[in-house]
């Protein structure tokens, strides 16, 4: 059975001046499809198999290639954004006809030449497309474990949950609210800890190192800071976990940790209107 995106090894059935008729050794004989003559080799024989992608090209025909895009049907990929109009986007993908993207599909505003994470599908009409709703489409069974260091980008923040990562742009994962200490954006590229794999196996992640190794990095932070501002901040153990993000986009938690590291190595004064630096 011949497979719209996907990457499909089949026989040579036949040769004529448009190119080779190609079929599935295991399906229907009757059931072919072209390969161009401008791709042929050779030693492309009757009777041999050759590795190809199916796909449909601009005219709508189901053909196939030997340049293998990216991606197949189903998988998630990082492209370019070529065109944008106001019924979709094209994205480039290594073949001759470009990736379709429609407007129902996209989660933010695109322009020409952006990045973008998107998951390959076929339409009601067996069309391949994109779409940024990626979520359905990664992986949960990622190789990483707890407190594993992974790469990868953001493609959707829910205020009321977190931010939504692709960890290496197919396993699924989420850096949930109480770990957001500092501003993302979709389509940010991130490194972060995995903090939990959970019974599903889809992954929670921190931008936060673990607390005894992240606790001397914010109280270089902080002592830097404080030298900066000749030797005093106005924040202290009670202040507000907001004031405390807006000014190092770290956790009160960690804050704390961090002043009271300051302050056993007699680096600060800790006093009701804020923090000094020991004279």
């Amino acid at each position: 059975m011949l497979q719209i995106g996907k990457i499909q090894t089949l026989e040579i059935a036949k040769e004529t001046k448009f190119g080779l008729y190609l079929i599935d050794p295991d399906g229907n004989a009757k059931e072919c499809v072209l390969l161009p003559k401008g791709e042929t080799t050779p030693e492309m024989q009757v009777g041999e198999t050759v590795s190809v992608y199916i796909y449909r090209d601009s005219e709508d025909r189901v053909i196939a290639t030997t340049k293998f895009p990216p991606m197949e049907l189903g998988d998630t990929c990082i492209l370019t954004v070529k065109e944008v109009n106001n019924i979709g986007a094209f994205l480039d993908w290594g073949l001759t006809k470009d990736l379709f993207l429609p407007y129902k599909q996209q989660t933010r505003p695109l322009k020409a030449g952006q990045q973008i994470l998107v998951a390959l599908y076929l339409d009601k009409s067996s069309r391949l497309c994109a779409t940024m709703k990626v979520y359905e489409y990664l992986k949960n069974n990622a190789p990483y474990q707890k407190d594993d260091r992974v790469n990868g980008v953001v493609y959707e923040i829910i205020e009321s949950f977190g931010a939504y990562v692709a960890v290496d742009n197919k396993y699924s994962a989420m850096i949930p609210n109480k770990e957001l200490h500092k501003n993302l954006r979709p389509g940010e590229l991130i490194t972060a800890r995995v903090t939990n794999v959970k019974e599903d196996g889809r992954l929670d992640l921190s931008l936060q190192e673990k607390a005894f190794v992240q606790m001397d990095s914010d109280a270089l932070i902080i002592y830097r800071e404080l030298m900066k501002s000749g030797g005093y901040l106005p924040l202290h153990d009670k202040s507000s976990p907001d004031e405390i993000k807006e000014h190092f986009q770290m956790s009160k938690n960690a804050f704390k940790r961090a002043i009271g590291r300051l302050y056993k190595d007699k680096k600060i004064e800790i006093k009701s209107n804020g923090i000094y630096t020991v004279k």
